[in-house]
């Protein structure tokens, strides 16, 4: 049995955000990364856990991200440049 893989499609790169200061909240994040229009749209993403901050479940939307951090919404995904 051969395994098979695929190389990823553009909806599943990563791409980097830069941020000013040194720490940015994850709320903030999802609306300058443009995964959330709104903050009300941050707030629902959250509630329904479909965020996941360095590969673990987030529902807090004033948890603080640092340079690094890696932020997945679905098939979106953003990393905090540094």
């Amino acid at each position: 049995m051969r395994s098979a893989i695929a190389a990823p499609c553009q909806a599943h790169r990563m791409r980097d955000v830069e941020i000013r200061g040194e720490m940015i909240r994850l709320g903030q994040l999802l609306k300058l990364s443009g995964i959330a229009d709104t903050g009300g749209e941050a707030r629902e993403l959250l509630l329904a856990d479909r965020v996941t901050v360095n590969g673990e479940p987030e529902a807090r939307r004033g948890r603080q991200l640092h340079r690094g951090d890696v932020i997945a919404v679905g098939e979106q995904t953003v990393r905090i440049a540094g």
